[in-house]
């Protein structure tokens, strides 16, 4: 018998509970626990009006939900939603939820059966019925199919071969035959991009063979558990390594729902490395967005381009909640994400309608895999076909199809059909279990694909492609039993990979999976007999049965006929006495502006791998372009990577807008000291253009043959990229076209993590050079000084000779390489004054003393507001005569000094009003994602908490010596923790054996913890923190025989020690272990921000009785800080408690969460277990930190002394 049982208050919250059977009274209660003590409502109906998700809508709340339940022990709950009353909830999204009056015991039916498979006699009209943007030439070869097999296609095959050979997909375009002017081009544009890695192949090991790219990286030290299906202890081991660079575009996803847009954009994109060769490791991502002007500025409110009747979401909606969703999904996955770009863009003019009204999403990332696994191999018949995951919804029908089209030509039940369903916390179950197989010291996986666009279909068929297969239907999980067979070969359900292993292999996957608790699937066979099929056994159906020739097609090649249309905007207007207020008009365009409102909610120290992220400076303000990440923990190589486009640039000549993306990616990425200068790097194109309309397919084509041209003149490659061709929005009163973009992402091998330069000036390491790689005019032309004067221009700079700018490049790497550049900072958006006081902003009491006279252009605003390719430098060296050496000119600038004022001939700036200025519109948006009281205070208090450090006297910065007699701990996780690599690895440094244990291993035996004597509970997101943080591991915990007799023998020992940071803290405090005798035990509630916080902040460390924190009373230390529900809650006055450690500084967003008594930590009464919120763990190395006073120098920061304390304490016999 099926019922729903209610939870909660009518007037606040209601917790729906589907269950196929009676609960117990003991169920109820645990089920209230669970649910924060709110009660059983006795009623079979709750009468109010509430916000809540469709019932065909399974959210990936609910998913996680039951299986909390599950591992309570609780059988029979087969789904639970939360159901919020109507006047709570201020702004309701359309896309995710409806209004419910009444809540009644229907609330789950779905009055749809699965639809019997269709027999498609007329293609053309299904075509159009269900938006497949198949073309006329597919559509009659389909027919033709038809006629050969001489039966009708099924909707199955119809719908899946558009998918598989939907431009999304298959590139048509990029494939296909260009005919402009008349004259037939030579090549494709595939083949001009491939040029550039067959003419300069440099240290590509994989290109164009997967949905990543893999370059040579150099020998690595691996640190992993020795086995994944079961405890076992880290183990260090050499590797060689490839480094994998990839970038992918959710377009469409994030204009019509841009949470889950985004978040699925960022989780495909994560999923197209975990796909590489064999399998290989994603270690950080990148982000751009672009959309139309958020209007959050007065200056924008009066656009010239009046505002649409947006089709879905206004641009502010977009920018919010596509951050927030590409935010949570690497938060949550643990993923840091350290570079991002944003552009916001309307114009009018001449009866063009120019923005990105069909929005840019970008995804970019890099990774890292084996050598030896940089290739797949090729299936064997009988080989096991294997599907890890989740379970089949009806979500994402024709995601790769409706991607294809314009935003608007279908119909919105059809657009709103093709919205994913994002579950990062399943994705990193799946990815856990796939890096136990990749880090093996045999890889025993054959191939493996990402599960995207397409669905099933497309992973599977393209995963057989040479060999063919047959795939089990009903083997397939099924979330939603009224799918159709369509709708579960197509369905884009994400967080899925395919994978093939051999028979004997299979078996050792799914107890690794099992460990993990990442869903395993066996679906089906390899074959070799280039077939492919889906089958059902239940209904002796084949709902796809084609060769696989037929299923990838044969239709005509694309043929893009166009004329050349020539750029005709008018000329930019300007007053050269107004300076003062256009540099203050420029710092608030969303492209220039301070970027913290999207910096501070997303994690940018996850892996403890961070070397290099956005912020910089005692005030930590997001300034760097670079990024760079550790490819271990040895602190020596790694991986850069950045960002560059010039989309209005090229508006006035595609050409040159292509030059400058790549420019402005090499300018920077030059601060990252390079393993071979500018040779180390390679590139990904990602391509959002509006094909098919008159001249933007010869506009394609120049951008496209312009950019593998410059990459070939600079000796570099392009061994990866994607194309979204389908930029227009359609309107019921015409068309916005967004201007054609390529998005560059730049990746190299990093020779020294720890000699980054960043652009962060300071009085008395030198003078200020500029040095030009353009070599151009000062043209304003798609600067964002004519944007700010509703211009475009007519003239817009190049990079004159790729040779001089390759020497240039190199030159300042080695510079930078023997430590002879001390800032530096490229010049992108906004400008040389930008730029310059960019230098000034992170540090207090910053200012410049400069001289113009040496540039040959004397109209001060077009040098100071032009954006061409060129650096600024900081160093004590006479840099004029190292350039000069090798033929590159340089001009000093003058001196950085003490005085917060930028001086430029009679031009004077005050940088502290200049940096309110252009932190103004990031307060503005930041009101639309937190409590706007606290926008302002964040802003106000920006400038008022400088980072300060006070170390431990005696402190070396020596890491610690060798231990010979080891002491067993253990690291425990759950799904869903990220953090436990390099924690594991801190420990491991003072002398720990340090044993990987996973909840799993504590509920079914495989380990009791009784030889562990330090134990560790790491950070993440248990259970994505559904039903509040930690509160499902608790509940793992508590209502888990074996789990809780390990956890509480272990407790009660008084030998022993342990440490919870972040969601460890959560689960620490949750089961009110650091307060055993209090009857009021602490709590740890949401920050009062309301949102995820990220923040290099820095805590104080008093006397205590924590064991841990022995001689580190006194001092003050950076600590990075990453949590959504971080506030401590103490029911009892401080005096009852251990806080050895605050904040710094009392108030947002030092404190970052508000915590009762500015606390950051808690110690038992006897000091032998402590939890923090901030991240020891991820500030272990001076290369951590966000801002380090002796970078250079020290080899590991104070933090190790905590676990050389445990180490100490444990050694010493109890007396």
């Amino acid at each position: 018998m099926r019922m729903i049982l209610f939870f909660g208050d009518s007037t606040d919250q209601i917790f729906a509970v589907k269950c196929s059977s009676l609960l117990s009274t003991s169920d109820i209660e645990k089920l209230s626990w669970l649910f924060a003590e709110r009660p059983l409502i006795e009623a079979e109906t709750i009468s109010g009006e509430f916000f809540g998700p469709r019932a065909t809508m399974i959210t990936p709340w609910s998913t996680n939900a039951v299986e909390i339940t599950q591992n309570m022990g609780l059988e029979g709950i087969e789904r639970i939603e939360t159901y919020i009353a109507k006047d709570l909830v201020k702004n309701a999204d359309p896309m995710l939820v409806t209004s419910f009056i009444t809540l009644k015991q229907d609330l789950f039916d779905v009055d749809i059966l699965p639809e019997e498979i269709q027999q498609i006699e007329d293609i053309a009209g299904y075509n159009k019925q269900e938006g497949l943007s198949l073309s006329n030439e597919e559509v009659n070869y389909l027919n033709q199919i038809s006629k050969s097999l001489n039966r009708p296609l099924t909707d199955s095959e119809v719908f899946g071969f558009s998918q598989v050979n939907s431009e999304h997909c298959r590139h048509k375009i990029f494939n296909g035959e260009f005919v402009i002017d008349g004259e037939t081009k030579k090549e494709s544009l595939f083949k001009l991009i491939k040029k550039t890695s067959k003419i300069h192949p440099n240290t590509i090991v994989s290109a164009y063979k997967d949905n990543v790219a893999f370059i040579a990286g150099p020998t690595i030290e691996q640190f992993a558990p020795q086995k994944g299906d079961q405890p076992s202890s880290y183990k260090k081991n050499q590797t060689e390594s490839v480094i994998s660079l990839k970038a992918e575009t959710h377009n469409f996803p994030t204009t019509v729902e841009p949470f889950n847009g985004a978040a699925t954009g960022s989780g495909g994109e994560i999923r197209d490395r975990l796909a590489g060769g064999q399998g290989s490791i994603p270690l950080a991502g990148t982000a751009v967005y672009m959309t139309p002007y958020s209007r959050v500025q007065k200056e924008r409110k009066n656009s010239p381009f009046p505002e649409r009747n947006w089709l879905y979401q206004t641009p502010i909606d977009i920018l919010i909640k596509a951050s927030n969703g590409a935010s949570d999904f690497g938060n949550k996955f643990g993923q840091p994400l350290i570079a991002g770009s944003l552009l916001t863009f309307e114009h009018q003019e001449n009866s063009k309608k120019l923005g990105f009204d069909k929005v840019i999403m970008l995804a970019g990332g890099i990774g890292y895999g084996k050598k030896e696994q940089a290739q797949k191999l090729t299936p064997k018949k009988g080989d096991k076909i294997i599907i890890l995951g989740g379970d089949n919804y009806r979500i994402g029908m024709g995601g790769a199809a409706v991607s294809s089209a314009d935003t608007g030509a279908f119909g919105s039940a059809i657009e709103l059909n093709a919205v994913q369903r994002s579950n990062p916390e399943m994705q990193k179950r799946v990815a856990n279990a796939i890096r136990a197989l990749v880090e093996a010291p045999t890889n025993p996986i054959v191939s493996i694909h990402d599960h995207g666009a397409g669905g099933h279909l497309n992973c599977l068929s393209e995963l057989v492609e040479d060999t063919g297969g047959t795939i089990q239907i009903d083997a397939l999980p099924l979330g939603d039993p009224t799918l159709s067979a369509k709708e579960i070969i197509g369905n884009e359900s994400q967080e899925r990979m395919g994978l093939i292993l051999a028979p004997e292999d299979a078996s050792l996957l799914e107890k690794i999976a099992r460990r993990e608790r990442a869903p395993f699937y066996v679906v089906g066979e390899v074959t070799e007999d280039h077939h492919f099929s889906f089958v059902s056994e239940k209904t002796n159906e084949k709902p796809v049965d084609l060769s696989l020739s037929a299923l990838f097609g044969s239709a005509p090649k694309t043929i893009m006929e166009d004329q050349t249309k020539q750029a005709d905007f008018n000329e930019i207007s300007f007053n050269g006495k107004q300076i003062k207020a256009y540099v203050e008009q420029v710092l608030q365009l969303e492209a220039v502006a301070c970027k913290d409102w999207l910096t501070n909610k997303v994690d940018r120290c996850v892996t403890g791998r961070v070397a290099q992220q956005q912020c910089v400076g005692e005030l930590q303000l997001p300034l760097s372009n670079c990024g760079v990440i550790a490819l271990d923990y040895t602190g020596k190589k790694g991986i850069a990577t950045s960002i560059g486009h010039a989309p209005i640039s090229g508006l006035i000549d595609p050409a040159k807008g292509s030059v400058n993306s790549i420019a402005e990616a090499l300018t920077n990425i030059v601060w990252a000291p390079l393993e071979d200068g500018l040779k180390s790097v390679s590139l990904s194109a990602n391509w959002m253009w509006p094909c098919n309309n008159p001249g933007e397919d010869a506009r394609l084509y120049s951008a496209v043959e312009s950019c593998a041209d410059f990459a070939i003149a600079l000796g570099i490659n392009i061994p990866t990229g994607k194309d979204s061709l389908s930029m227009k929005q359609k309107y019921p009163d015409g068309d916005v076209i967004a201007p054609g973009t390529v998005i560059i992402s730049a990746a190299g091998q990093c020779s020294d993590i720890k000699s980054v330069v960043t652009p962060v000036a300071k009085a008395g390491e030198g003078s200020l050079y500029y040095l030009d790689l353009s070599q151009d005019e000062f043209h304003l032309g798609g600067s964002s000084f004519a944007q700010n004067l509703n211009s475009i221009g007519t003239k817009t700079p190049t990079v004159i000779d790729p040779s001089y700018f390759k020497t240039a490049f190199d030159t300042l790497q080695n510079l930078i390489k023997q430590g002879e550049i001390y800032a530096g900072h490229d010049i992108g958006s906004g400008g040389l004054i930008t730029s310059l006081l960019e230098m000034c902003f992170p540090s207090l009491d910053i200012g410049m003393k400069l001289d113009f006279s040496s540039f040959n252009e004397k109209d001060l605003v077009k040098v100071l507001f032009s954006e061409k390719a060129a650096v600024i430098l900081q160093s004590k060296k006479d840099l004029s005569e190292l350039f000069s050496r090798e033929g590159i000119k340089v001009i000093e600038l003058g001196e950085i000094n003490s005085t917060p004022i930028l001086k430029i001939n009679d031009l004077e700036l005050d940088v502290n009003q200049m940096r309110m200025s252009w932190m103004a519109t990031s307060k503005a948006l930041e009101k639309h994602q937190t409590a706007p009281h606290l926008a302002e205070i964040r802003a106000e208090n920006s400038v008022k908490q400088p980072l300060k450090f006070e170390f431990p006297k005696g402190f070396k910065g020596l890491i610690p010596s060798a231990k010979t007699n080891k002491i067993k701990a253990a690291v425990l996780r759950e799904k869903g923790s990220n953090s436990e690599r390099e924690m594991a690895y801190a420990m491991d440094l003072c002398g720990f054996e340090v044993r990987d244990v996973h909840m799993t291993d504590l509920i079914e035996g495989r380990e009791n913890l009784e030889d562990i004597q330090f134990l560790v509970a790491v950070g993440g997101f248990s259970n994505s923190d559904v039903l509040g943080s930690a509160k499902g591991w608790a509940g793992a915990i508590k209502y888990n025989k074996r789990a809780n007799t390990a956890l509480t023998n272990f407790f009660n020992r008084t030998n022993t020690l342990s440490l919870g940071v972040c969601n460890g803290c959560q689960l620490f405090i949750e089961l009110g272990l650091l307060t055993p005798e209090h009857d009021k035990k602490p709590k740890m509630l949401h920050n009062d921000s309301g949102k995820f916080e990220c923040i290099f902040t820095a805590v104080k460390i008093s006397e205590s009785n924590a064991i841990l924190l022995k001689g580190l009373e006194g001092s003050s230390l950076g600590i990075w800080a990453a949590h959504g529900e971080g506030k401590f809650s103490f029911p009892k006055t401080e005096n009852h408690y251990q806080i050895p450690g605050k904040y710094l500084y009392s108030d947002y967003p030092s404190n970052p969460n508000g915590s009762d008594y500015n606390a950051a930590m808690l110690s038992s009464q006897d000091g032998r277990h402590l939890v923090m919120m901030p991240h020891l763990e991820r500030s272990t190395f001076p290369w951590n930190w966000g801002h380090y006073p002796n970078k250079n120098t020290d080899e590991i920061s104070p933090w190790i002394m905590a676990f050389e304390n445990a180490f100490s304490w444990l050694e010493t016999p109890a007396e």
